[in-house]
């Protein structure tokens, strides 16, 4: 999604959380940042050298990337019933994108609104997590675009409260912290109040799986999100949920690595370019049916 927050901030939206019962989702016991980490696959017996050269030393070193990422966001990142794996669209084909260079992942839950500064900080290699690429991002890191989406609303089932997207003044509307949903709701708000209506009441949750619950629960009228995330949640709750309106605004997500690391980039772009003539890339979405959002114009800082 395109969100135009503040540097430090990302995109974000999830899905139903573990009170719901969902057989897809997991505990969200770590979306405040719990320490619990989840590996990808073992190295690869052979890799690409020329790829692998272009890794910074500390990942050389240690024969992993590790990645900061909200897991509260299905069918994006979020965790298994064990409440300590991460799965999701973004864990397969990174895992598959760090095959390429021969590594493994180390997944490590956190807030979705610390994981740049955790980048920049080097607590963590890259952050991925459904990053929308904004102008205020890149000022602060290097980001690479691997998909694309948008934001789309979504209500209780039969939308027993009218929710109009382009007049939702007077109701109640949760978006996740620190997303471009979040900057969007706000806007819309502040043309409510200008015309002298009633203002929007903005539930902000830190996890996108609380939002969801938001709305399944009738807290909040409606919620925005990104639009694979959305949809997912329409489909995990079972009848309960509804989308409203078209997917607007769309934008490329990136992974997020420190602003110095241009070789590392590009490497990465070069993985996603190997990985999709392979079918790799398209097998990993299609896992989740997410593949509409399949690019192929993979580019450092788009």
């Amino acid at each position: 999604m395109t969100r135009p927050s503040p540097a430090i901030l990302r995109t974000a939206v999830g899905v139903a959380v573990a009170s719901l019962a969902l057989s897809a989702c997991g505990s969200n016991s770590l979306s405040s940042g719990g320490s619990s980490t989840s590996s990808g696959p073992a190295p690869t017996a052979t890799k690409n050298a020329a790829l692998a050269a272009k890794l910074p030393a500390k990942i050389k070193s240690a024969g992993e990337i590790v990645v900061g990422t909200d897991a509260t966001y299905a069918p994006n990142e979020f965790l298994a019933t064990d409440g300590k794996t991460v799965q999701g669209m973004d864990v397969d084909l990174f895992n598959a994108v760090a095959q390429e260079f021969g590594v493994k992942v180390k997944w490590v839950p956190a807030n979705f609104d610390s994981i740049i500064l955790g980048v920049d900080s080097g607590k963590y290699d890259m952050g991925i997590s459904s990053f929308s690429i904004t102008d205020e991002r890149k000022k602060q890191v290097n980001m690479v675009s691997y998909y694309t989406a948008g934001t789309q609303w979504v209500t209780a089932k039969g939308n027993p409260k009218k929710v109009n997207p382009d007049d939702a003044c007077g109701l109640n509307v949760a978006v996740q912290k620190a997303t471009t949903q979040l900057d969007d709701i706000t806007a819309r708000n502040k043309k409510c109040t200008s015309a002298g209506k009633k203002a929007i009441n903005i539930v902000v949750e830190v996890g996108q799986d609380k939002v969801t619950a938001d709305v399944t629960s009738g807290k909040a009228d409606a919620m925005l999100a990104d639009s694979p995330v959305a949809l997912y949640a329409v489909k995990q709750t079972g009848g309960q949920l509804e989308a409203v309106g078209s997917t607007y605004d769309s934008a490329p997500y990136g992974y997020v690595i420190p602003k110095s690391e241009t070789d590392f980039g590009n490497a990465l772009v070069e993985a996603l370019k190997q990985l999709d003539s392979s079918g790799g890339y398209k097998q990993a979405l299609a896992k989740w049916g997410i593949q509409t959002g399949a690019i192929n114009n993979f580019a450092l800082n788009p």
